[in-house]
């Protein structure tokens, strides 16, 4: 018998999340085929409460490489903490939604059933999804002080509240403009739903190829948003002549100071996150979903939509006196 090593990753101080994972390793810990590996906070709270024969184990996310998945039972910020150690693994992740929006999850705890069933009968699919590599160097082209990645997005924001930060913004080597900003971001598709969307930055479908750059804030007269190509490296140099400095973030969890002179560099990464899916529906239908887009107005019975089905009832026209 082939045994399939299936981890879970869950935020141990949200009882509900701790209710869901229970009832997902009850349910397929009937198969002895399957093993079941968690983190020792974890797996102190949920051996207690399921079935006496379930195999359970301890996993060391330095070695993740025999996995086959990762559930992840959380919002957004739980599944970005378990992509830290399975995205250098290429292990996808499996997200439950326990958040509030959850671009990054594929289900709701009332669809247990649903995960159940189709973890063990291996139906799902994987996507890729870009991530982006970044570099601080003390100058620009120099020494290198400190490096990391993103999922979402990578962002330089003023240190002090009462100043901006002055930088030089370039795009493959080549300067694009000067800014006097509250900070820059550099954002994957992933990214778009979340920090750059409330930055007013454009919603990118996630299997899309490419980067977004979006100021903050800018004191400039051209700040827009930019869509660059996949290939692309963008540049943020610190300038001299400022007495504050900033700091740089990647996915609002992993930092590093940064004063003038110093260099930001960001480009895509050699390696992509894995994703699973267990609907093919349209990214649309997500965007509906989570943001509750109106898709009917108070307009509803006009001219327009005479003969249209909105949410499967056939518009009529409106009977004459």
């Amino acid at each position: 018998m082939t045994l399939r090593n299936i981890a879970i990753a869950l935020h141990v101080l949200r009882p509900d999340a701790v209710a869901a994972a229970t009832k997902f390793v009850d349910g397929v810990c009937g198969h002895p085929e399957i093993v079941v590996w968690l983190r020792p906070e974890a797996a102190d709270l949920i051996r207690p409460m399921v079935r006496p024969d379930a195999d359970l184990r301890l996993y060391d996310p330095a070695h993740p490489d025999h996995l086959e998945l990762v559930v992840v039972f959380g919002g957004d910020g739980t599944i970005l903490r378990a992509a830290e150690w399975a995205l250098p693994a290429q292990v996808p992740l499996l997200g439950v939604n326990l958040g509030h929006v959850g671009f990054l999850a594929e289900l709701e705890t009332a669809q247990m059933h649903v995960l159940i069933d189709r973890v063990l009968r291996r139906d799902y699919r994987v996507e890729e999804r870009l991530c982006l590599e970044v570099e601080l160097r003390d100058r620009p082209g120099g020494e290198l002080l400190w490096s990391s990645y993103a999922i979402n997005e990578v962002s330089l924001e003023k240190a002090a509240r009462e100043r901006m930060i002055e930088v030089l913004v370039q795009i493959d080597g080549h300067p694009l403009q000067r800014w006097g900003t509250d900070g820059v971001l550099v954002s994957t598709p992933t990214g778009s739903t979340a920090y750059a969307f409330s930055a007013q930055g454009p919603v990118m479908w996630p299997d899309l190829d490419a980067l977004l750059v979006v100021p903050l804030l800018a004191h400039a007269l051209f700040a827009r948003p930019l869509v660059l190509s996949p290939t692309s490296e963008v540049s943020v140099e610190m300038l001299w002549g400022q007495a504050s400095g900033a700091v740089l973030w990647c996915d609002g969890r992993r930092s590093a100071d940064v004063v003038r002179g110093n260099e930001v560099r960001v480009r895509r990464l050699a390696r992509n996150l894995k994703i699973a899916r267990l609907d093919n529906a349209p990214f649309v239908e997500r965007l509906v979903r989570k943001f509750q887009l109106p898709v009917e107005g108070w307009r509803r019975d006009s001219p327009l939509d005479i003969g249209r089905e909105i949410q499967g009832v056939r518009v009529q026209p409106e009977p004459e006196l």
